[in-house]
């Protein structure tokens, strides 16, 4: 743990499994209560360091991290893959979005500009002059998970410092060291102690202090959707913001070329095995080209190659945990129960699981209500373009949705109805760049990260007025 700008062990330590081998290869230390206190205490001397950094200062830091991390690609890679779901050709470009997101934030630090505000277009108010600016929130207990183990802890700490705010980082349980190494590098770049402090061990030990203690300015949690309503709940009146969970949706239309789409869906499917909120869960097809996609998509998905994740001929990494992989199985049982019909895949392998398909209708009770968080997509035939964008919205989630058509109007109409954060045309769901807003509406999630997005989010707005005499 990292507390005050000092690595901070105890005697309790909880193991950090390989989830492909189940062996330990790292343990960590467990946090208690006091470790907590201390490290608010801490950052509230660190909010007001981090604001007094100039722009320049802060972009410096941010940049000299992006520059270590290049320099140390394989090292986090291996990390990665050690503790994490990914394979080495994944985890590697996790890396690289990893220094790509870096890099934007240390470039937007420069950039986190105001605006003037016309207080003479009011009438009386022409002595008036002013403008607004972004201040630092204060404080950001930033809480991320497993399946993005680097990269999502970017996400937080780097807008954070550029913004000017103190961070306290609870990594996953699961996957913490890829988050601990990654603060070793800020403090390297020279980010001055208290700014960031880094909490380890279950919640357990622990409680909801970080998101309850009313030195807490803002909340950023990547999780699932019960955890960040629990979160919700409990924050108070304070600035949150949550990625969450999903089942996102593609329309696949009847004007496209069926194997290169069933290609670019599978690829969205098994990526880090389907532990990937913006996956491709489900896939409605046009009835005209339904049957020749339906054979390429289960031909591809017994294709996909389960193995040692170190190996470059495996496809597909593990499942987290066996009870991850449980829940999987529960979930697949739960679909075939009301109706669906496994068409390829569906069963466990050590531990790792089989790119699965499972057919039914499109408008099954069950269509999009539950977010399977392994490699396992629905597929379903839709006679039309309302038929998929219906069962698309028939959710409760909507973060990210994908359309495949050469057709603008239609692709246009999607874009317009589909009620997500996200539209992908012609490519599926799973596609993301670090600079673009990234949110999703209904119970996705709160607010927008993406570098840019997530600065403002972790600011607030400050309005100054001049009321001059001449």
């Amino acid at each position: 743990m990292l507390i005050g700008g000092n690595w901070v062990e105890t005697t309790e330590k909880l193991p950090v499994l390989n989830p492909h081998t189940g062996e330990e290869v790292y343990a960590i230390s467990c946090a208690t209560e006091t470790h907590v206190y201390d490290a608010l205490k801490s950052a509230a001397k660190g909010k007001i360091i981090a604001r007094n950094l100039s722009a320049y200062d802060r972009s410096e830091i941010i940049l000299k991290v992006a520059s270590l991390l290049k320099e140390r690609k394989e090292e986090f890679t291996q990390t990665i893959v050690n503790e994490g779901v990914k394979t080495k050709m994944e985890a590697g470009k996790e890396v690289d979005r990893c220094i790509n997101t870096l890099t934007l934030c240390g470039e937007e630090a420069k950039r986190l500009t105001g605006e003037t505000v016309p207080f003479n277009a009011f009438a009386g108010a022409s002595a008036k002059k002013g403008h607004y600016v972004y201040d630092p929130v204060g404080i950001v207990t930033a809480i991320t998970p497993f399946n993005d183990p680097l990269n999502l802890v970017a996400h937080k700490l780097g807008p954070a410092v550029a913004a000017g705010n103190a961070i306290i980082l609870k990594p996953s349980d699961f996957t913490p060291i890829s988050g601990i190494k990654l603060g070793e590098l800020f403090l390297e770049a020279g980010l001055p102690s208290h700014v960031l402090n880094i909490i380890t061990g279950p919640i357990s030990n622990f409680g909801d202090i970080l998101v309850t203690d009313s030195r807490v300015n803002m909340v950023s949690f990547t999780g699932g959707s019960k955890s960040g309503e629990a979160i919700a709940k409990a924050a108070g009146v304070k600035k949150i913001g949550m990625e969450l969970g999903s089942s996102s949706p593609v329309i696949i239309m009847n004007d496209v070329d069926v194997n290169a789409v069933a290609e670019n869906c599978v690829g969205g499917m098994i990526w880090a095995a389907g532990q990937n909120c913006v996956g491709v869960k489900r896939m409605y097809v046009h009835d005209a080209v339904y049957d020749a996609f339906k054979e390429k998509v289960v031909s591809l998905s017994k294709a996909v190659k389960l193995g040692n994740p170190e190996d470059e001929a495996t496809d597909m990494g593990p499942i987290i945990t066996n009870e991850a992989i449980d829940k999987i199985e529960s979930s697949i049982a739960d679909l075939e129960k009301g109706g669906y019909k496994v068409l390829c895949g569906g069963k466990r392998v050590n531990n790792s699981f089989e790119a699965t398909i499972i057919e039914g209708d499109f408008d099954n009770v069950l269509n999009g209500k539950e977010e399977i968080f392994g490699p396992v997509a629905t597929i379903s035939k839709i006679s039309s373009l309302e038929e998929g964008i219906t069962a698309s919205n028939d959710s409760p989630y909507g973060l990210h949705a994908g359309i495949f058509t050469n057709n603008i109007e239609v692709a246009f109409k999607a874009t317009n109805e589909l009620q997500c954060g996200g539209v992908m045309v012609n490519d599926s769901s799973d596609y993301r760049i670090d600079m673009m807003p990234f949110g999703g509406v209904k119970q996705s999630g709160i607010g927008r990260e993406g570098v840019k997005s997530a600065i403002r989010e972790m600011s607030t707005t400050k309005i100054i007025c001049f009321n001059l005499k001449n």
